[in-house]
């Protein structure tokens, strides 16, 4: 708590930084990322003292891309908004990529970027950028005015604060700008004019309430007994609710990693190789569905896009910005559930043995052709870490192709919760992301990354030695190069003279050595059996390595598709 009584002695740049951090707290904002920088001074030094008081946790981090991709894992896996403060100029730029990704996932975040006040922008001032709104429509923009030694500030910050915490707490990144002034440091001043109290008992200044957002947008219109639910990333509730539909109308479910957890808690019959199937090829008559039903926002599969427009397609997702990219779907809406049962017309008790038959076949054709590959593959490492998670584990997976194996081969677990960043899909932050899940998460956490993921983000293996370290094992899958674009249009042989230097681009990186230089444990899996053993849960960060050769994926991958499709489409 601010010493807030009349007589406190107190510079205009701390007691706003003071109020702020007091209001954060009162707004259950339970972490805050800092990075270290000059304008933010103040800021940082409330946030130190209440971290000291045990009113809320502090992270430091020196690199503000990583600290954004930072906060962002925690407000995923906590369901709470987090903060980030940063100095002013480039600082603040750098939390850009975070901004977008929470953005398109509907993720809650808090940006507290510092800036140079009003008489300094185009004076050429150091430092000194136009970061007003810097984030655009990514970003909700709250500007807070210039600290000045006068009343009526206190209630001003203080509304300002809960007004930004309410905008996240809908999902929706925030910008919250405040111009310091100096000293930016505590310093002897005259008495502050008046008292910086909160509310009586601990209370936020301003209590909102949480939009409504399920009723007024049902489904209204009929759903026909073979029909297929697609589900991608978005809301759990949202997810588990359609699920219950599915499983009482026999609708057999395709779910991406992300949504495999909440669809098997609502019942949904998710089926293991569903995005293999719609992949592999032209659908047998008894498997084509009279209606797609997608719930959420799915990324991942070319073959649940192919399925688009081959039948009619409603969504099940947000207002007004529902996923349709490619402009099929007849009717959106926001929610359905066991209420809209009366909409369902019947149950054809053939749809779903049909598709189970056919999933079951395809699993085991994938099991014996990749039974018969030289350890590992990405597929089969993909099989391996999801059986070997030990119950209730946090998975976090890269935006490559470690998250699409996991969609296409392994066993959907209602146990292990899933994470990854698909609002952008971008392989920028995936470590720092993940080692804010571990450390909100509560549970055994891993990642499965790829290697250029991993250097993409090697900063976030940076935690300096009073920071909390995370439970969290990093699984890297080392192909040496884009692993995925071997899988793309790019990768195939017409293109080879271009393809290894700008697309496979192999580094060569020694990961043990860039692991010891970040003080960070680590290990080589050889075998399936050192990567169980490696897989056991732990204390501390670590990083697992596996070694592949990427030249041998794309003829893989060809033959996968081409044994489900004459196991299971026949």
């Amino acid at each position: 708590m601010p010493r807030s009584r009349r007589g406190e002695i107190v510079n205009p740049s701390t007691a706003q930084a003071t109020v702020i951090v007091d209001e954060l707290v009162r707004n259950d904002v339970r972490h805050v990322v800092v990075c270290p920088g000059s304008r933010n001074a103040a800021l940082a030094m409330a946030i130190h003292q209440a971290d000291a008081d045990g009113r809320l946790t502090m992270h430091v981090r020196i690199d503000e891309r990583s600290a954004g991709f930072l906060a962002l894992g925690l407000s995923r896996a906590s369901g709470r908004p987090t903060a980030v403060a940063c100095t002013s100029g480039t600082a603040a730029a750098n939390l850009h990529p975070a901004v977008l990704e929470a953005h398109h996932s509907g993720i809650g975040l808090l940006m507290i970027t510092a800036d140079r006040p009003p008489e300094l922008h185009g004076s050429g001032a150091n430092q000194t950028i136009d970061q007003r709104g810097l984030f655009g429509s990514a970003a909700v923009a709250v500007e807070f005015p210039v600290a000045e030694r006068r009343e009526g500030q206190n209630q001003v910050w203080r509304g300002l604060v809960c007004r930004a915490v309410a905008q996240a707490e809908t999902g929706r990144p925030v910008q919250v700008n405040v111009p310091f002034r100096e000293p930016l440091v505590p310093t002897f001043e005259p008495r502050w004019p008046e008292p910086l109290d909160g509310r009586a008992g601990g209370l936020r200044w301003t209590t909102s309430s949480a939009p409504v957002t399920m009723a007024g947008s049902r489904v209204d219109f009929r759903l026909p007994a073979r029909t297929l639910m697609v589900f991608g990333s978005g809301r759990e509730d949202r997810a588990q609710a359609a699920a219950a539909v599915a499983a009482s109308a026999g609708w057999p479910a395709v779910a991406e990693p992300t949504s495999q957890a909440a669809a098997l808690s609502g019942g949904a019959n998710v089926l293991r190789c569903g995005a293999l199937l719609l992949a592999a090829g032209e659908l047998p008559e008894p498997m084509r569905p009279e209606a797609v039903v997608v719930v959420g926002r799915p990324t991942l599969s070319r073959g649940v896009r192919g399925l688009m427009g081959r039948a009619p397609v409603y969504g099940i997702g947000d207002h007004p910005q529902w996923t349709d990219p490619q402009y099929v779907a007849s009717h959106v809406r926001g929610w359905l559930d066991l209420d809209d049962m009366s909409q369902v017309d019947g149950v054809d008790a053939d749809w779903l043995t049909t598709w189970r038959h056919a999933d079951a076949v395809a699993t085991n054709a994938i099991e014996k052709l990749l039974d018969e590959q030289e350890w590992p593959t990405g597929l089969r490492l993909a099989i391996e870490v999801m059986d070997a998670l030990p119950t209730d584990a946090a998975l976090f997976l890269g935006s490559s192709n470690p998250v699409r194996d996991i969609d296409l081969v392994a066993e959907p677990r209602s146990d292990v919760r899933v994470y990854a960043n698909r609002g952008v899909a971008g392989i920028d932050g995936n470590v720092s992301s993940a080692v804010g899940m571990a450390l909100a998460a509560d549970r055994p956490a891993y990642a499965l990354i790829g290697d250029l993921t991993l250097l993409h983000d090697l900063n976030g293996l940076l935690i300096g030695p009073s920071e909390n370290r995370p439970n969290l094992t990093l699984i890297v899958h080392n192909d040496d190069g884009g692993g995925i674009f071997t899988l793309l249009e790019q990768g195939a042989a017409e293109y080879k003279n271009s393809f290894e230097r700008i697309f496979g681009t192999p580094h060569g990186a020694d990961i043990e050595s860039l692991c010891r230089g970040y003080h960070v444990d680590y290990v080589r899996a050889m075998s399936g059996g050192d990567l169980r053993a490696a897989l056991k849960p732990g204390r501390g960060l670590r990083v697992v390595e596996v070694r592949s050769n990427r030249a041998l994926l794309r003829d893989l991958h060809g033959r996968l598709r081409a044994t489900v499709a004459e196991a299971a489409l026949r």
